[in-house]
C-alpha cells in the first residue's frame, strides 16, 4: 500500500517506508547512498552494468542486493517502489524506460538526500575540479575526531569510514560537490541541490567535456552554488586560483580565500614534504598529515578551514584529526608490493590530477624508477581536448603505457583523443613511452621491462579490466620461475 503521505516526511518503521532501487547502483555517490540507506533501515537494491571493485565487493559486503545487467524484471514488484536514477543512464536503458511507461515514481540521488536529509541539517559542500574527495573524507574525519558524529556522502570509499555514505546523530552532513549533471531529467549540476551552508571550493578547470562547452559554463554553474548560500554561511575558495576567485565575486556569503599567495586571508605557510607526509603552518599552528604533497596540503588546508568555522578546535585537528586521516581508495593507494615492485591504484583521469599525483609520488617513492600506466576512460579524456596537456602531465613518469580510448566507437576520429600521439610526444621529450591496446597486453608488454624497484601507477576512473590484479599475479608468477 502507498502511504497518502510523501515517504520522505512520513519516517515510521522501516517496513512503512517504500522500497528504493537504483539504476546505476555502482556508481560511487550511488552504491554509498545505497548501503548507507539500507544501513538505516530502508529496503534498497539495484541495478547497474559496470560492475568492478571496489563498489562491486563493498555492496556485497554490505548484504545489498545487486542485478548485474538492465532489465525491466529487474525493478521491484511493488508499485510503490521509488526509483532512483543514476546521471549515468539514459534513454534506452530497459529498466529506464519500462519505469516511464509504466508511470513509476522516480528521483535523481540528489533530490532524494535533500528531501529526506539535507532541509533539516548543516551542509558542508566540497566542490571544484580537483581534491573533492580527498578534502571531504578529511573533513568528515576531523569532525568525528572531535565526537560530532558528522553524515557524508563522498564519491569514494575513506578509509576511516569503510564507506562513503552515512547518516551520522550530528546536524552536520558533509557532500562532495560533483558539478556533473544530476540526471537524464535534470542537467543542473548535482551540488545545486544540497542546500548548502558552507561551500568549499578547491579549484576549477575546464572538464567534463561531454556536457561542458567551455570553462565559462563550468564557472556558471559553480556561481549559482555560491548564490544558494546563506548569508550566515560561508564560502573557502582557493586564493591562488583566478577561475576560483572569479566565481565568488557578488556572494551573498562572506568569503574566505586560503591559500599560499597573497591574497589568502588564510595563507599557508612553511611547507615541508617527506616521505611519509606534509607539515605546514596556518592558523598559528604547525600542522602534519599523513600524505605528501602540495595537492594534499591545499586539501587539508581547506578542511582544516572548514572544521574550525564548524567548531572544531584546532587542538582537536593537530592532535587527533590530521594524524589519524587514513587517505581515500583509490586515491594513491598501494595495491600491492610484489618483488620489490610496487603497484599504485589512482583514479586519476585529468591532466593535473596525474601531474599532482606523479609529483606527489616522487616525494613518496624518492630515487625509484616511476612508471605511469593511464586508461583514457572518461568521458573527457577519451577527447581531444587533452591532446596537448596528456604529455606534459605524464612526462613526470620515467615510463608511460597508454591503453586505447574506451568506448571509442562512441566519438568521431575528428574528437578522439590519439593515445599514438600522446606516445610519440612523450618519446620527444625523453620518456619511455608506449601504445597497448588494452590490459593484457600492457601486462605482458610492462613485464619485459619492470625491475625490482620500480613503482607502477595506474590512472584510471573505472575498472581497467582489472589490470591492478592482472600485473600482481603475473609479477607473483614471474617470480617464482
Amino acid at each position: 500500500m502507498i502511504r497518502s503521505t510523501p515517504f520522505w516526511l512520513a519516517g515510521g518503521p522501516p517496513e512503512g517506508r517504500a522500497r528504493l532501487h537504483f539504476l546505476g547502483i555502482c556508481g560511487t555517490a550511488m552504491g554509498a547512498a545505497a548501503a548507507m540507506l539500507q544501513e538505516e533501515g530502508w529496503r534498497v537494491g539495484g541495478s547497474d552494468e559496470s560492475v568492478y571493485p571496489p563498489l562491486s565487493t563493498f555492496l556485497a559486503s554490505r548484504g545489498v542486493p545487486l542485478h548485474e545487467g538492465y532489465r525491466p524484471e529487474n525493478l521491484p514488484k511493488d508499485p510503490g517502489a521509488i526509483i532512483i536514477v543514476g546521471n549515468a543512464i539514459r534513454r534506452g536503458n530497459p529498466e529506464l524506460e519500462a519505469v516511464l511507461e509504466e508511470k513509476r515514481l522516480y528521483l535523481s540521488l540528489p533530490e532524494l538526500l535533500k528531501l529526506l536529509f539535507l532541509w533539516k541539517s548543516r551542509n558542508f559542500v566540497v566542490a571544484g575540479t580537483h581534491g573533492k574527495t580527498t578534502t571531504a573524507s578529511l573533513l568528515a574525519w576531523l569532525f568525528a575526531a572531535a565526537g560530532k558524529n558528522p553524515s557524508f556522502l563522498i564519491g569514494g570509499l575513506p578509509e576511516n569510514f569503510g564507506a562513503g555514505g552515512h547518516k551520522g546523530n550530528g546536524d552536520i552532513w558533509v557532500l562532495e560537490g560533483d558539478e556533473y549533471d544530476t540526471a537524464f531529467f535534470d542537467k543542473r549540476s548535482k551540488f545545486l541541490h544540497y542546500l548548502p551552508e558552507v561551500v568549499l571550493i578547491n579549484n576549477i578547470e575546464f572538464d567534463h567535456a561531454d556536457i561542458f562547452p567551455d570553462l565559462a559554463s563550468i564557472q556558471l554553474s559553480f556561481r549559482r552554488l555560491v548564490q544558494l548560500v546563506p548569508r550566515t554561511g560561508r564560502v573557502f575558495v582557493n586564493a591562488d586560483d583566478p577561475n576560483s576567485l572569479a566565481v565568488c565575486e557578488g556572494s551573498p556569503a562572506p568569503v574566505t580565500r586560503v591559500g599560499f599567495g597573497k591574497k589568502a586571508e588564510i595563507p599557508i605557510r612553511v611547507v615541508r614534504y617527506f616521505e611519509e607526509g606534509s607539515e605546514f603552518e596556518m592558523l598559528g599552528r604547525r600542522l602534519r598529515i599523513p600524505l605528501v604533497g602540495e595537492l594534499y596540503v591545499r586539501n587539508a588546508a581547506m578542511a582544516v578551514a572548514a572544521a574550525v568555522h564548524g567548531g572544531v578546535s584546532l587542538d582537536t585537528i593537530a592532535e587527533k584529526g590530521l594524524p589519524g586521516f587514513r587517505g581515500v581508495r583509490r586515491r594513491g593507494e598501494v595495491h600491492a608490493e610484489v618483488g620489490g615492485v610496487t603497484i599504485v591504484d589512482d583514479f586519476g583521469h585529468h591532466p593535473t590530477a596525474i601531474r599532482e599525483t606523479l609529483r606527489s609520488l616522487r616525494l613518496r617513492f624518492p630515487d625509484r624508477r616511476l612508471w605511469a600506466i593511464f586508461e583514457p576512460r572518461s568521458n573527457t579524456t577519451r577527447r581531444a581536448v587533452f591532446q596537448q596537456a596528456l604529455p606534459e602531465a605524464l612526462q613526470g613518469a620515467d615510463g608511460i603505457f597508454l591503453a586505447d580510448v574506451a568506448r571509442k566507437d562512441q566519438l568521431p576520429d575528428s574528437d578522439r583523443l590519439d593515445p599514438r600521439r600522446v606516445v610519440e610526444d612523450l618519446r620527444r621529450k625523453g620518456r619511455l613511452a608506449f601504445f597497448e591496446p588494452d590490459a593484457d597486453a600492457i601486462t605482458a608488454h610492462l613485464l619485459t621491462l619492470v625491475k625490482s624497484g620500480d613503482v607502477l601507477v595506474i590512472f584510471s576512473n573505472g575498472g581497467f579490466d582489472g589490470i591492478q590484479e592482472k600485473l600482481t599475479t603475473a609479477l607473483r608468477q614471474a617470480g617464482s620461475t
